[in-house]
């Protein structure tokens, strides 16, 4: 598949994870994500793989969870209340250390909300929304390309770790349409071949996958292995993009969607000769913390730009520690920011907060 094809970003996530021998989904209907299992429901079956639309949430996940004990790539897709409900399950499943692919298409919140793309659920994917000390790696897209690129990438990481990983789009990049380049899946040599999978032990010694540990001692070093499993990820799987950065005195801090946006505001006020440049997280756990620390250094200013009412600042503030200053813009409730307003209101709170860089002020108007 080398020609451009014109999909929705919810189909697209659908056909890279068949690509990606996915052969296991099971979900339950929820908007705005409601074409992955439509799309799951008819393709699935043409690949051989097993289909489910289960009575809820809570039972596809779980199903996600049998699904991949038995070494299966599986997959599950929610939206936003549907996601709080799996939370106890994704508990189990870093526990219980089992890859699967969860794909989280954002919509406004708290509660029923409605049915908008919105960025509210930033905490719950990056923080670990169940109970634990658990993580897990969450990519954060912002076009059609990287929904494709990065679902392919999610099961083959599930697979290296062990461990859940999530795709955390929006109602928005959802139901998109736009031509990208489906390229072609190439599975690497792990070295994890699934020795551990539940498949009958008529010829080997019995193997136990659980995420109870009542020894003495026995959960603390599970904690202790699965944190160093977490800090491989931080060293070698941090993914982002910077844009203008070479003479940038403000960076525009934002992912997914936002960051999309915020991109076209950034151009926008290049043209305005303000040097204004981008820094967009593609991992949010691991967060590129480092990188934008490294910036800081260098007496920076940051605006935080999300759909929310901020939730990804507090990971900018803790990794810029006090060296630069940190504002924050954002819009609740399912609310489409434009690139028009960023910009507004980028100058805005620079102005309001006269910060200076380079040992000038920076000038806006």
């Amino acid at each position: 598949m080398n020609n451009k094809v014109l999909m929705k970003g919810n189909e697209a996530i659908a056909e890279a994870a068949i690509q990606a021998n996915c052969r296991f989904y099971a979900g339950y209907p929820i908007t705005p994500q409601n074409e992955i299992p439509e799309y799951m429901s008819w393709r699935m079956p043409e690949v051989g793989g097993v289909f489910i639309q289960s009575e809820s949430e809570l039972s596809a996940i779980n199903m996600v969870y049998g699904a991949s004990v038995a070494g299966v790539r599986t997959m599950t897709s929610t939206s936003s209340p549907g996601m709080s409900l799996k939370q106890e399950t994704i508990s189990y499943l870093a526990g219980a250390e089992l890859p699967a692919v969860i794909v989280d298409v954002q919509r406004g919140g708290p509660g029923l909300g409605n049915i908008s793309g919105s960025q509210g659920d930033y905490f719950q994917a990056v923080k670990g929304g169940g109970h634990g000390d658990y993580r897990l790696l969450v990519y954060a897209p912002y076009n059609l390309q990287e929904i494709w690129d990065l679902t392919m990438l999610a099961f083959d990481k599930a697979d290296e770790y062990r461990n859940p990983v999530m795709i955390l789009t929006d109602g928005i990049l959802g139901q998109v349409m736009e031509p990208f380049n489906p390229t072609p899946y190439v599975q690497p040599e792990l070295s994890n071949k699934k020795d551990w999978i539940l498949d009958g032990c008529k010829d080997r010694e019995p193997r136990v996958i659980r995420s109870l540990c009542m020894g003495e001692g026995e959960l603390e070093r599970k904690n202790i292995t699965l944190q160093k499993k977490y800090k491989r990820m931080k060293e070698k799987d941090v993914k982002f993009e910077t844009y203008f950065s070479d003479d940038a005195e403000i960076f525009i801090v934002a992912f997914g969607i936002a960051a999309r946006i915020a991109l076209s505001a950034v151009k926008m006020l290049r043209r305005e000769r303000i040097k204004v440049g981008l820094f967009r997280p593609i991992t949010l756990f691991p967060f590129p913390e480092k990188e934008l620390s490294m910036l800081a250094e260098e007496k920076k200013m940051f605006v935080t730009v999300e759909m929310n009412t901020g939730q990804m600042v507090e990971d900018v503030r803790l990794a810029v520690n006090g060296k630069a200053e940190v504002l924050f813009y954002g819009r609740p409730g399912g609310t489409a920011l434009t690139p028009e307003e960023i910009c507004e209101n980028v100058k805005k709170l620079v102005s309001t907060h006269q910060s200076v860089l380079s040992g000038h002020h920076i000038q806006l108007s």
